[in-house]
């Protein structure tokens, strides 16, 4: 594997030569995780009975004002560990009877992923590699983690650039993230099932509510039903809760409301965007964002 030298594996395209110093991701020139365990809440044909492989990688490209892993994602929390060591660590997660390897925001280290995939597989993994992403991502790196991704869980989180760059500095992120997901869903088609109704292949599309931003909302529900019907999972959450730097603005200081959500379902179910997920109400709990303490390292 080659570190680069001149990093442009995410959209930023810092340049950060990550042999010496860390890029705009905080990720450096080893890889670093901050969890590895069975996750149960992810969309039920990723979780499962048994739960999803679930590996938390530091650092982030995007960084939201809102997120909710801020600990590792913006403060770079985790620990520095081997390819060979993470190689292990995915087996060790199908050992446990993980349905899948959920890789979380990975982008940013795809080379290194990869390489670790590669000793995997050598060494008898056999289960679908799902990239848990912002999808904020270049299609190169895209395409280098498809030799071994097939199942994309991706986000879809704002139309409007003025509002992606109050709140992640990217104002670039829809003509970013819809590029990335149509290449997605061309390397990998329409979505496929085992017999148990676990995903082997395809996308799911996620979109997460936030409060007051109902008209951004209803343009990025108008694009995902203009995608081909049936080339996706739609996947709607409402568990945003104010994290991190979220209370520098009014209008995130607060969890989204009852009526805001069911407007934002009601519009899905028009577009005829109802053949997928929809997250309880209930959801926006600060439980189910995970204890980044090493678990599995």
């Amino acid at each position: 594997m080659q570190i680069p030298v001149q990093c442009t594996l995410c959209p930023r395209r810092c340049m950060a030569n990550r042999t010496q110093t860390v890029g705009r991701c905080g990720g450096g020139d080893t890889v670093k995780i901050a969890r590895a365990a069975l996750h149960h809440w992810e969309e039920p044909c990723i979780s499962g009975s048994n739960g999803s492989g679930t590996v938390f990688f530091s650092g982030c490209s995007l960084q939201c004002c809102y997120c909710q892993n801020h600990e590792i994602s913006a403060a770079a929390k985790g620990k520095a560990i081997s390819t060979k060591q993470l190689a292990e660590i995915f087996l060790n997660l199908q050992q446990q009877g993980a349905h899948n390897i959920n890789l979380v925001t990975c982008g940013h280290w795809a080379p290194w992923v990869v390489e670790a995939l590669d000793l995997a597989v050598s060494n008898g993994l056999s289960l679908p590699i799902v990239c848990n992403t912002s999808s904020y991502e270049t299609i190169d790196t895209i395409n280098l983690l498809s030799k071994y991704v097939t199942v994309w869980l991706a986000d879809i989180k704002y139309h409007s650039s003025e509002i992606s760059k109050k709140y992640s500095n990217a104002a670039d992120y829809f003509s970013v993230a819809s590029s990335a997901i149509l290449h997605m869903l061309k390397l990998v088609g329409f979505p496929c099932y085992d017999n148990n109704g676990m995903l082997q292949k395809g996308v799911i599309l996620r979109h997460l509510a936030l409060p007051g931003n109902a008209k951004d909302s209803a343009q990025v529900l108008n694009w995902m039903a203009s995608l081909p019907k049936g080339s996706f999972i739609p996947s709607f959450m409402s568990q945003y809760t104010p994290f991190y730097q979220a209370n520098n603005f009014k209008e995130l200081s607060r969890r989204i409301s009852t009526w805001e959500y069911r407007k934002l379902i009601d519009t899905a179910i028009s577009l005829g965007l109802s053949e997928g997920y929809m997250q309880k109400k209930s959801s926006a709990k600060e439980e189910y964002t995970p204890a980044f303490d090493f678990t599995g390292v």
